[in-house]
């Protein structure tokens, strides 16, 4: 009995949507996800391959299919029959992709306007300068140096005197050393922001951190309670909003299983916020080439429960009552450079001829 063509069609297309839907859910290529940002990043992945999948299938099968079913036989001279073309074909194969892009594009856009990528503010605090309009290339531009002179306020410049208010936050910042760069009108392009998504627009987040980046290293501080760290602490369930900005050059605040990516970039201040969901110990990298130790540029993201979160905050402040303390106790003017910094290095991992041969060639610098 032959099978209809019409029928092996049926069941070849049955198959290859299965194995596209089982594999696009069960790929295992991504980390866990541990916050609610994550999930709407892997369904739009998760639809992409399961769309990628398929197509590969398709195009792999009619090749494969092909190459056996059209081979040339053996005593076969002859040329094959001229094909002009075929119109329908050729509209069917622009027509589908076509209907692909669009519909992952508008995907897309939804995703990211859950996560607060577009923040209806953003826009409106960038005023529209006619004079960029007309200019050539203002749209780029304008994402790479400062604005013209404008009567407009610079919402960085507040922003960083915002977070300058923190002595914490103060003290590892060199705000003073760069200047504040304008959002640049025109286009609407304003300092790197994903904000809160859009059943949150209009409320404060639960938590802010201020993180700087300089090579090569991430730092962070807890404004108003005069904590800072080297690893950073957060609560499961609470939301968290991030205010970046870098010191020396562009570094890229990433935690894979997060799937959010932000830039810190010098003279502007950047935002992100997100939820995380699930508790554990995740590397934050550095996604944006710093420098030569680019790599090394790595820290923890702790999210543990509120009550473990409370403790390790208390346990921050009385580390760091005790260290001014110790500090106060301890009179400078008494001891050299080397003996005042020795527990500190010691604990480090310095060794005192290091930290000697460091001084003595600042030394030398400056007599020069």
């Amino acid at each position: 009995m032959k099978i209809p063509s019409s029928i092996w069609t049926l069941l070849i297309g049955i198959v290859l949507t299965l194995t596209s839907l089982w594999y696009g859910q069960n790929h295992g290529l991504l980390p866990t996800a541990a916050s609610d940002e994550a999930i709407l990043v892997d369904g739009l992945f998760n639809s992409m391959m399961t769309v990628s999948v398929g197509i590969f299938l398709i195009v792999e099968g009619v090749l494969i299919y092909s190459v056996f079913k059209y081979r040339r036989r053996a005593g076969d001279n002859e040329d094959g029959p001229p094909v002009e073309g075929n119109v329908p074909l050729e509209i069917l194969w622009t027509a589908i992709p076509a209907i692909i892009v669009i519909g992952i594009s508008v995907y897309s856009f939804d995703v990211y306007n859950e996560i607060g990528g577009f923040d209806p503010h953003a826009v409106h605090e960038a005023p529209i300068n006619q004079s960029s309009m007309r200019m050539p290339g203002a749209a780029i531009a304008a994402t790479l140096s400062d604005t013209p002179p404008s009567t407009a306020p610079n919402l960085n410049q507040e922003k960083s005197d915002a977070a300058m208010q923190d002595p914490a936050t103060a003290a590892v910042r060199n705000a003073d050393q760069i200047p504040q760069l304008r959002n640049a009108p025109g286009v609407g392009s304003v300092a790197p922001t994903l904000g809160s998504s859009p059943d949150k627009a209009g409320k404060p987040a639960s938590l802010a951190v201020n993180i700087t980046g300089l090579q090569y290293a991430w730092i962070f501080t807890y404004p108003d309670t005069g904590v800072t760290t080297g690893e950073l602490h957060v609560p499961i369930g609470r939301e968290v909003q991030i205010n970046m900005t870098a010191n020396d050059v562009i570094h890229a605040f990433w935690v894979p299983e997060f799937r959010l990516k932000q830039d810190a970039i010098p003279g502007r201040q950047s935002e992100i916020r997100f939820t995380p969901n699930k508790i554990g110990d995740y590397a934050l990298i550095c996604a944006e080439l710093c420098g030569p130790y680019h790599g090394a540029m790595r820290s923890q993201v702790v999210v543990e429960s509120q009550e473990n979160f409370d403790k390790w905050m208390q346990e921050q402040l009385v580390a760091s009552h005790e260290t001014l303390n110790k500090a106060v106790a301890v009179n400078p003017a008494n001891l050299t450079p080397d003996e005042f910094l020795a527990p500190y290095t010691k604990e480090m991992g310095i060794q005192p001829e290091i930290l000697h041969q460091v001084h003595h060639s600042q030394s030398t610098v400056n007599s020069h």
